[in-house]
């Protein structure tokens, strides 16, 4: 990453991540946040990313790139690629507990993702400020220990459920908080707006 400043950088007097003690245990699938989510949710033409509960506040994350992930041909579009890495940060606040969405997501494309490639992410949070978390992911083509294709450092913001009702369409906010499964609306609400 640069050493330009562009508000990624956690003040002097940043905490450390705490793992919430009702965290997933390392190793446990963390599954779909919500099913319609481009990102983890089961719907066609979306990632499909497969996240991870791993040591300390940070998630591991793979996906295999597509026909419809496109970009160039043969080729994953760098704004999916971005899309991945948004996901697996954004997963890192199940870990937390807590309600947060992307403010800033700086990413690096370091080489290019053929059609076909399994990308595997890392992602971790590095340091909480107030309601800021800051954080940061590498992905990896075809395994975890292979060549670094992208990264990304990121500043997500702590939002209470409110930020979701106020903004989001009706029917689908309505239809999230009906489900009788508590679990999955408190889910559903988690990460990414």
């Amino acid at each position: 990453m640069s050493g330009r400043t562009t508000g990624l950088t956690p003040p002097e007097d940043s905490k450390a991540p705490v793992r919430h003690p009702d965290a997933p245990a390392p190793g446990e699938v963390l599954g779909a946040h919500y099913d319609h989510c481009f990102g983890c949710g089961d719907r066609a033409g979306g990632l499909g990313l497969t996240t991870r509960a791993a040591e300390g506040v940070s998630v591991t994350a793979e996906f295999t790139v597509r026909g419809g992930h496109q970009g160039a041909p043969g080729l994953a579009h760098g704004g999916v690629l971005a899309a991945a890495l948004d996901e697996a940060l954004g997963s890192l606040n199940w870990l937390q507990r807590v309600i947060a969405v992307t403010g800033r997501l700086e990413t690096d494309f370091v080489r290019p993702v053929p059609v076909g490639a399994e990308l595997h992410l890392e992602a971790r949070v590095n340091a909480v400020h107030g309601r800021k978390i800051y954080c940061s992911a590498t992905g990896r083509i075809d395994a975890p220990d292979g060549p670094v294709a992208v990264r990304a450092q990121a500043l997500f913001i702590e939002v209470r459920v409110d930020h979701f009702i106020e903004n989001g369409r009706a029917e689908e906010i309505d239809a999230a908080l009906a489900d009788p499964d508590q679990v999955k609306v408190a889910r559903a609400f988690e990460v990414n707006p």
